[in-house]
């Protein structure tokens, strides 16, 4: 079966990640890397000194199965290895400053911003010359498809750090970025699994191994999350950190615009979409107004201070995770 390769990097890389856990717990707990909290979040104060930058645990082994797999020798999976590990890098550094100082501050704002948009770039670059992408993107729904042209680097590189920051924020909740991104590239995987399949019957072969190539990354991502996912269910015993949400949010956007269709980001995406704007509106509405929608922003902090338990809020975004998959895969 064209399928067996990601299915075996699935339990592969859970299996990896179920064996690194524990050796990083070990070695986050004997060097003192432990998350800060920020002084308003009262619920979680708990919390402080749990071991963070924990997306080491799913980040190497997609890492080493890919290179194992044969990935180095697909463009597709090489783009990929880089922007894990690049953005990856960039919440390493964050995290090891907050860790360092022993505060929640790590990068500045536009430090983040700056090194974030130099990896979008050189990706929207990519995707614009690859053979296998280019600069046209599909339209979900009414299926037709637009030729940015010049416009795509700029378009892509937005979408990067839209999407990467829109994680990033989903990351506050024991589970919540890990479950729903698990969800999200599944389903990216079965969208990518129904290319291959149409690549191999149209007899285009050398897009059929990249998308295969492709495949065992995502299967090694979805399976490193599950693994991770053991140890991050509340309560956590370790948080992925920027290490973790900066690397997956690349991936998320990467995922997309290889499948030329950025857009769908915004279905199979939406609480992600969602947390931003919560965030986006709560500023907003108090430098304007001087009033706040929520009673904190982002959106599951709302809900933690209105009574609900952080595995229900997990619960919740997980189910309307794999709803709007669901339509997703109906629409594009």
């Amino acid at each position: 079966m064209i399928y067996t390769s990601a299915l075996v990097a699935i339990l592969a890389s859970c299996f990896l990640s179920l064996l690194i856990a524990p050796v990083f717990l070990r070695v986050a707990r004997k060097v003192g890397a432990g998350q800060r909290i920020l002084s308003y979040v009262t619920t979680h104060a708990h919390k402080m000194g749990t071991p963070t930058s924990g997306g080491v645990v799913f980040i190497i082994p997609v890492v080493v199965i890919s290179i194992l797999s044969g990935g180095l020798h697909r463009s597709l999976t090489i783009v990929a290895i880089i922007i894990l590990v690049g953005y990856a890098l960039i919440g390493f550094f964050d995290d090891f400053i907050k860790i360092s100082f022993k505060r929640n501050l790590g990068l500045r704002a536009y430090q983040k911003v700056i090194a974030q948009t130099a990896l979008a770039i050189i990706a929207a670059m990519f995707c614009s010359k690859s053979r296998f992408v280019g600069s046209t993107i599909a339209i979900p729904v009414i299926h037709q498809t637009v030729d940015l042209g010049v416009m795509y680097i700029p378009f892509a590189a937005l979408i990067f750090i839209a999407t990467t920051n829109s994680v990033n924020l989903t990351d506050g909740v024991d589970g919540l970025a890990g479950t729903l991104s698990a969800i999200y590239f599944t389903t990216f995987l079965v969208i990518v699994l129904l290319a291959l399949n149409s690549a191999i019957e149209s007899g285009n072969t050398l897009y059929a191994l990249e998308l295969k190539s492709f495949a065992i990354f995502l299967g090694a991502l979805i399976g490193g999350l599950a693994g991770f996912l053991w140890f991050n269910g509340y309560v956590a015993s370790m948080m992925m950190g920027d290490t973790g949400s900066l690397s997956l949010g690349g991936i998320a956007a990467l995922t997309a615009l290889f499948l030329k269709n950025p857009l769908i980001i915004l279905v199979v995406g939406l609480m992600f979409v969602v947390t931003a704007i919560s965030v986006i509106a709560q500023v907003l509405n108090y430098k304007l107004r001087g009033k706040r929608v929520l009673l904190m922003a982002p959106l599951h902090h709302h809900l933690e201070l209105k009574g609900y338990n952080e595995s229900k809020i997990v619960t919740y975004y997980a189910v309307i995770t794999a709803l709007m998959s669901v339509l997703s895969l109906i629409i594009i």
